[in-house]
């Protein structure tokens, strides 16, 4: 018995020192492998690029064991409340009014801070909408994001009917994320806004264990249940909204990895699992990218590889929710 519960304590510090190791070693083959012509240029290119999808690889990571905590779903990730939907709704009606010129040519500082500003205000406008009124729910939070989504999605769709052929080629191009052309600047600051943000959400970690063990149990506890959640939410909101507007949506990377490392480490602490789930994103950036173009020799975008294979992970979650009931 006392070997089997040595066993289940050092199994997380396991799996993160593995997960650790995995994530290093994809992150040097990615900048090593293949690496031709000028050295020096062509490192600090992957070097950024790498960079990139740590930067976006942690956001969504943390925040998707955010979300799932705080919501105590495991099926949910933050991308549900529309914020994937707004940042198509906003690439679309600049390219409606300004053409696809347009949005290639525009500023990539102005064009993140206009992204992340409209997706961020939305956020806490629908926070402070839901919250600052009677109702406290957090899943009619969550069923208005949903509608808001499919409403931005909708929108999306009517724009792109409207525009021209040519710009919307471009405009699907757009659409998905990409670490090719990540602004340095621009990067630098998100990743400093990403240390700010999981430095506070790390102070959090130990309520959020309780949290998740349901409202009344946490409130029961001592645990100021509204407090957490609202700090949480916006965490969660001020990530999910930079590393998109960074890169581009990549709407399933959330869920597969939050599960994953729930499933992996064996544990709710949330001292083990947001650091796991983050590693897993970015080892499966990393290495996914890697595999796409060294291996496969493709210029396919990952987030569709990704969102691909999360999709069909989102389903077996489903299916295995319903079996459950």
């Amino acid at each position: 018995m006392t070997a089997a519960r040595t066993a289940d304590v050092r199994r997380p510090r396991r799996v993160l020192a593995l997960l650790a190791a995995v994530t290093l070693a994809g992150a040097v083959a990615f900048c090593v492998v293949g690496l031709t012509g000028n050295i020096e240029y062509a490192l600090g290119i992957r070097l950024r690029r790498i960079t990139a999808m740590a930067v976006v690889g942690v956001a969504i990571g943390y925040s998707s064991v955010l979300f799932q905590t705080v919501t105590n779903n495991r099926i949910l990730t933050p991308q549900i409340m529309g914020f994937d939907s707004l940042f198509v709704l906003v690439q679309t009606l600049i390219v409606y009014f300004a053409g696809a010129i347009a949005l290639s040519s525009a500023d990539p500082k102005a064009l993140f801070l206009l992204q992340a500003g409209v997706m961020v205000a939305f956020a806490f406008a629908l926070h402070r909408w839901l919250f600052d009124r009677n109702s406290r729910d957090l899943y009619l939070l969550v069923l208005v994001g949903v509608i808001f989504g499919t409403l931005f999605a909708s929108l999306s769709s009517l724009a792109s009917r409207l525009i021209n052929p040519n710009d919307f080629v471009a405009l699907q191009d757009s659409l998905f994320a990409s670490f090719n052309s990540v602004d340095e600047s621009l990067l630098w600051f998100s990743a400093i806004l990403l240390v700010l943000l999981c430095g506070l959400g790390t102070r959090l970690f130990r309520k959020l264990d309780v949290v998740a063990l349901g409202r009344d149990t946490a409130i029961g506890l001592g645990v100021n249940h509204r407090s957490v959640v609202n700090r949480s939410l916006v965490i969660v909101a001020v990530l999910v909204s930079v590393s998109t507007a960074l890169v581009g949506p990549v709407t399933f990377l959330g869920v597969l990895v939050a599960n994953l490392a729930r499933q992996l480490t064996r544990t709710f602490r949330h001292a083990v699992v947001v650091p796991a789930a983050s590693l897993l994103a970015v080892a499966t950036l990393t290495l996914g990218q890697l595999v796409l173009e060294q291996i496969l020799g493709t210029d396919t975008a990952l987030s569709v590889v990704v969102n691909f294979g999360g999709g069909l992970y989102f389903i077996a979650l489903l299916v295995r929710e319903s079996t459950r009931r």
